[in-house]
């Protein structure tokens, strides 16, 4: 199962999951309330992080799923530790891509994100942001996340919900409003005794999270190898979707049915 980051959805998985699926396994693709999700969730819903990662265990546990392996990306991978703090019994394995971890939720860079999701209508300038196709490539928009261009199509996928629907933002916001490294911090103590395989994949030349924290990451884990990317930012799925096919399938390869 793939757990993409905030404001894409599982379009960012699109070039990863044939090949996985073609080694034998099923890969289950959800948009998570995230701010591009089409479907916005209940306005009572609990999205704050650890909410979120309840909301993960809770689809776990309607369709049945166990021995389930994991791949997370960017906020995702801080949901995915939370959960794996909070809910390991259904996980088999995790495989961890650049991610918000430690003191990084949010990274430097985007943290200003927290502060202005606090302010009242602040999703919906950022929404009319996402029309300006010439901050697409700033560090701040997506500019750090890959190195190669993402398609327009691709774009208009994960920004048109926010622009359309104010209960999307709503969504959004109860997640970017609540973002804290206390979260992440408190994960990492519990993952000490995470006694599950672990494959943190890392881009060497991610700037968001640079790749001392992906060694830091595995470190701490009890059961966990770090591969390092090349020629890659953020979104490995993006920049080199083929090697993390090849990573993900080696990894999970002996728990194949």
């Amino acid at each position: 199962m793939f757990v993409h980051g905030v404001l894409v959805n599982a379009e960012l998985w699109r070039a990863v999951v044939p090949g996985v699926a073609e080694a034998g396994f099923r890969c289950i693709a959800p948009d998570w309330p995230m701010g591009a999700h089409e479907l916005p969730m209940r306005p009572d819903a609990d999205l704050i992080p650890t909410g979120h990662a309840d909301l993960i265990a809770r689809f776990l546990e309607e369709l049945d799923l166990r021995d389930v392996i994991i791949v997370a990306n960017d906020t995702g991978g801080a949901l995915t530790q939370i959960l794996m703090t909070r809910h390991p019994d259904r996980i088999e394995r995790v495989v961890l891509t650049p991610c918000d971890c430690f003191e990084y939720f949010f990274p430097p860079l985007f943290k200003p994100l927290t502060a202005l999701a606090k302010v009242p209508g602040s999703m919906r300038l950022l929404a009319a942001l996402t029309r300006v196709r010439a901050l697409y490539r700033a560090p701040i928009f997506l500019g750090w996340m890959s190195k190669r261009r993402i398609p327009r199509r691709i774009t208009e996928i994960y920004f048109e919900p926010l622009r359309r629907s104010a209960a999307v933002r709503r969504d959004a916001r109860k997640l970017l409003s609540t973002v804290h490294s206390r979260y992440t911090l408190t994960a990492a103590e519990k993952l000490r005794t995470f006694d599950r395989p672990v494959l943190v994949v890392w881009a060497g030349e991610d700037k968001v999270f640079p790749v001392r924290l992906g060694r830091r990451l595995a470190a701490l884990l009890p059961d966990a190898r770090l591969v390092e990317v090349d020629d890659s930012y953020l979104f490995i799925s993006e920049d080199q979707p083929e090697v993390l096919v090849r990573h993900v399938v080696e990894f999970a390869g002996t728990v194949v049915n």
